[in-house]
């Protein structure tokens, strides 16, 4: 689905990319692990077009959009979660999917399919976003992605900061939509157990390179483990 072929990226003079590569398998999960300042982020960030890529190629389903705006990113099936449990707080939880919902023909549609993934959204629809808890607002920023209806969806750090509870109900949430098939996840994570037991593939970054990666899986988690440690 998504082929990130020696990807250098960065910030005006500061390359924090090294010629990346990582490959999303279609309908499975890629996952990136690595320390603050590996470069995770910005990979993400390079993908779905908020930081250039100053060399390589980004392929979606085989098209090229390493120079595509990111709205026209957006048209062609990419949703972005980024860190810290994004949202709307002045505007309730129904407010929130709304929103993303307004102006699709589908919305409504969207919006029900994303509240049966999350149950604990339609309870609190009434409620503001910014008194949600953490795991909360997690669940609402990627129920508001999955409503575009993406081929290609973009987690970066979906578990920091969430209570085990809610980060299983996460885990089995991603994992349901790439069963049923039609999504491709890429992974930031540095929840080891959670992606590798998500993951059909991992890579492991180190100072903007990668420096491990193989098949995901459960019994790949002391190589990351290890790997990690380094």
């Amino acid at each position: 689905m998504l082929r990130i072929q020696s990807v250098r990226a960065g910030y005006d003079r500061t390359t924090v990319l090294h010629g990346v590569t990582v490959e999303v398998p279609k309908d499975g999960v890629a996952a990136v692990l690595g320390h603050n300042g590996a470069g995770k982020s910005t990979l993400l960030r390079t993908v779905m077009g908020l930081v250039p890529a100053s060399a390589g190629t980004v392929l979606l389903d085989g098209e090229d959009i390493t120079r595509l705006a990111p709205h026209r990113r957006v048209a062609r099936g990419v949703a972005y979660v980024p860190q810290g449990q994004q949202s709307f707080p002045h505007l309730t939880t129904a407010e929130n999917l709304q929103l993303v919902a307004d102006g699709r023909p589908d919305g409504k549609e969207a919006v029900a399919e994303a509240l049966d993934l999350f149950p604990v959204l339609r309870e609190l629809s009434g409620r503001r976003a910014g008194l949600l808890s953490g795991g909360q607002r997690q669940q609402l920023a990627i129920a508001r992605a999955l409503i575009t209806r993406p081929r290609l969806l973009l987690l970066d750090e979906p578990t920091e900061g969430i209570q085990p509870s809610v980060v299983a109900e996460i885990e089995e949430t991603v994992l349901a939509l790439t069963r049923r098939g039609g999504l491709s996840v890429l992974l930031v994570e540095q929840h080891v157990g959670f992606a590798m037991r998500a993951a059909r593939r991992y890579y492991v970054l180190e100072a903007g390179r990668v420096t491990s990666s193989g098949d995901g899986g459960a019994e790949a988690e002391g190589t990351v483990r290890a790997a990690l440690s380094v």
